[in-house]
């Protein structure tokens, strides 16, 4: 068994594809994205997933732990912990803190437009005063790089991570041999960490 967890609009096949949200709002939030027609998203509780003790082989949850709240961080982590079959792994990603923040820092301070939670702004992907991925503005993509989307319920970002953090909070939790690496999601627009654990 694989689960996907915090899938948002990126499903996988042979994946339980899990998330808050069901495949209707996720096709109203991205109408941009095809899904097949027979697309399922199951909207279990993260934090107490309806699986027996080491029964899942490989967990991915990628920009995910952002949207935790401090409290919620190590629940999700010891339930992950919970499923993993011995040899299982668990992937996952968060944005780059200190990056993205380097990044805001460089950027000019010239504040646009208030966001808009409009379905046509939505559909559009408009951010504050900008349709547009671009980064030389403090207060358009970057800023939801940093507070999350912020479209509806459960966007937003709680948390956020570097790597000395990582490190020492999976080691919190007995993951003491952990792989991190660091990456651009989407060409060049995302700095990333992404972190693999394989469970003894």
């Amino acid at each position: 068994m694989k689960l996907n967890v915090g899938c948002g609009p990126n499903l996988l096949d042979g994946y339980v594809n899990i998330d808050t949200d069901n495949i209707g709002l996720m096709r109203k939030r991205y109408p941009g994205t095809i899904f097949s027609e027979d697309a399922h998203i199951y909207t279990y509780d993260i934090f107490n997933l309806p699986y027996n003790e080491e029964s899942v082989d490989e967990i991915i949850a990628n920009s995910l732990l952002e949207h935790l709240s401090f409290e919620e961080e190590p629940a999700f982590l010891r339930e992950m912990l919970r499923l993993l079959k011995p040899n299982g792994i668990f992937t996952f990603s968060v944005p780059n803190f200190e990056k993205i923040v380097k990044r805001w820092l460089e950027a000019k301070d010239d504040w646009k437009d208030f966001y808009r939670t409009d379905d046509e702004a939505i559909s559009a992907t408009h951010w504050f005063g900008t349709y547009s991925y671009d980064q030389d503005n403090r207060w358009g993509y970057l800023t939801a790089m940093l507070y999350g989307n912020q479209n509806g319920k459960g966007q937003f970002h709680k948390n956020c991570y570097t790597i000395a953090k990582i490190k020492l909070m999976m080691s919190k939790v007995g993951c003491v041999d952990v792989t991190i690496t660091e990456f651009i999601r989407k060409g060049n627009r995302d700095p990333m960490i992404g972190v693999l654990y394989r469970k003894q």
